[in-house]
């Protein structure tokens, strides 16, 4: 984890909540919220780093893959504006309710300057966040798979009007890359950087509640999973009801599911996380939790 890099509650920030190459943010629980935000995503071609001395040629937005964290309450007003600086046409899709002309794809909302931006152009989101749960954005221009796969995409929290529990929040975006352009992924990971969290562990502190925003977003896969070792979570899916649905220490996921997860370590020690499918785990999808007093 990035300790420092906070999204606020009920804030948006470009600097904040990331997850830049191999780190997952956590995200803080310290400020009121706004009820309007302001954010502002560019587009960009950048070579990062998958795996020690393993570059990628993506697609970014702001830099980094997955791209900002975005955060906001149920009912909030968002006004984003995406300004492309890339090589290629390109839009914003959010995942949630909203007017088709805000809808981020091609050939819906040109009337008003949306649909597909092309290189050099800008367009400005504006809608309200809804419903609350875990959500996430990404770009929907033609061919989807690539545009995905290179890079453009990130994660959209919208907090119920009534907030969560406090806890000690990370964000985990499921990601893979084909850097040989094969069609055929060669690298897995939990935000970006294959094998990080086998390095360096993300500590949680015993009997904390961590919560766990999971989003996969893989493409030339079917499913991924999350699985936890020594230890069981409440599953969330969609993070669109404040009830937990089951209780277990695996989840899989198709390509845009996502699911919060909260859990407490009852015990100290290292605990295994990864993809209980064994060849991503292999390829770069596992890590440690430390768990302190």
């Amino acid at each position: 984890m990035l300790r420092g890099t906070f999204t606020r509650r009920g804030a948006l920030s470009a600097a904040a909540g990331v997850v830049g190459a191999g780190v997952a943010a956590r995200l803080s629980e310290a400020a009121p919220p706004q009820p309007h935000h302001h954010q502002e995503l560019v587009a960009s071609d950048k070579e990062i780093e998958i795996i020690p001395g393993v570059k990628y040629a993506a697609w970014t937005y702001n830099a980094r893959v997955p791209g900002p964290t975005l955060r906001a309450r149920e009912g909030d007003l968002l006004r984003i504006r995406f300004i492309n600086a890339g090589s290629h046409p390109h839009t914003i899709h959010f995942h949630g309710i909203h007017p088709a002309v805000m809808d981020g794809t091609p050939g819906v909302g040109e009337e008003a300057g949306g649909g597909l931006i092309d290189v050099g152009k800008e367009f400005t989101y504006e809608f309200e966040a809804r419903p609350f749960g875990l959500h996430l954005y990404h770009c929907h221009a033609l061919p989807l798979a690539e545009h995905i796969a290179k890079g453009l995409y990130g994660m959209f929290v919208v907090d119920p009007p009534q907030g969560r529990p406090p806890a000690d929040e990370l964000v985990m975006v499921q990601n893979a890359f084909d850097p040989n352009f094969d069609e055929d992924n060669e690298v897995y990971a939990v935000n970006t950087v294959a094998f990080h969290f086998m390095n360096t562990p993300v500590r949680v502190r015993r009997n904390e509640l961590v919560r766990i925003y999971l989003v996969n977003i893989v493409e030339l896969d079917p499913i991924n999973s999350f699985h936890v070792h020594g230890n069981f979570f409440h599953r969330f899916p969609t993070g669109t009801s404040l009830e937990p649905t089951e209780y277990t220490d695996t989840v899989i996921q198709g390509q845009g599911q996502r699911d919060v997860l909260e859990l407490r370590f009852p015990f100290t020690g290292r605990y295994m996380f990864h993809a209980h499918k064994s060849e991503f785990a292999a390829l770069g999808w596992m890590g440690f939790f430390e768990v302190v007093e």
